[in-house]
């Protein structure tokens, strides 16, 4: 029978110290002191300031200097599709299937399947479908020709990396509840991994609701922004200028 999988993150690696590499970087762009000067004269206090200042205005390009590395498995590749339409800020090294043997893969079970009446079934055909893989490659085909056959729940490993931005962006989409579950419950656990390491940049990360006060799903909205104090639903759409006023941004509307 085929092995269900398990989803597991771990932080490969990361910058020594990511709050104080953007305190020196956001300090920087208004200072003329030296590094040295800088390095000895930031405090936490002074860290904390600048990076709330930098997340509060949205001028965050200096949060690009921190990078963080995961290894993830247990991860479909239905989540996968999905974790990599993140490119910027993040880069990934994903198990091939052209070059790798899958006879001995895991498969990704959703928990709807799994206390419904088709499990058996869906485990059954997993079962067929792996043996057919396995018999096609044991007769000379390629696995990069032999993978066009297995399933969007199989369970794939890759590295990733991403910037302390990239992380804050994947973070506010990946972490709403509107999001699938399973690369939600990855973000998560890669939440836990780096608040402790940089908790002061990741202080305020989270899914809008929780950084702006401001939902953005409309309809679709789970409805916790009710829960925040000031909390507001939104939706993005085009808004017209006052007539005669800005009119050096009217260019925008012109056809």
């Amino acid at each position: 029978m085929v092995k269900e999988a398990i989803l597991e993150v771990r932080l490969v690696d990361h910058y020594n110290n990511p709050d104080k590499t953007a305190g020196i970087a956001i300090r920087r762009c208004y200072s003329n002191l030296t590094y040295e000067e800088l390095d000895e004269s930031l405090t936490q206090e002074d860290i904390q300031r600048l990076v709330n200042q930098v997340e509060g205005s949205g001028h965050t390009s200096t949060l690009e200097h921190q990078l963080f590395t995961f290894h993830v498995s247990g991860l479909s590749r239905t989540a996968e599709v999905q974790l990599v339409r993140k490119r910027v800020g993040a880069s990934y090294s994903v198990r091939s299937g052209r070059y790798v043997d899958m006879s001995e893969a895991e498969y990704v079970i959703p928990n709807s399947i799994r206390n419904s009446p088709f499990y058996d079934e869906c485990m059954a055909r997993l079962d067929e479908n792996q043996e057919l893989y396995s018999r096609m490659i044991n007769s000379g085909i390629p696995p990069e020709d032999a993978r066009f056959f297995q399933t969007q729940n199989l369970a794939t490993r890759l590295v990733v990396s991403m910037t302390g931005l990239g992380m804050l962006q994947f973070l506010e989409k990946r972490e709403c509840t509107r999001a699938q579950w399973e690369i939600r419950e990855m973000a998560i656990r890669m939440h836990q991994l780096i608040k402790p390491i940089s908790p002061i940049i990741f202080d305020n990360a989270g899914p809008t609701c929780k950084t702006q006060g401001i939902c953005w799903e409309g309809k679709r909205s789970c409805g916790l922004w009710r829960a925040i104090e000031g909390g507001e639903l939104r939706t993005r759409k085009k808004h017209n200028f006052n007539p005669n006023y800005r009119g050096d941004l009217l260019f925008i509307d012109q056809e």
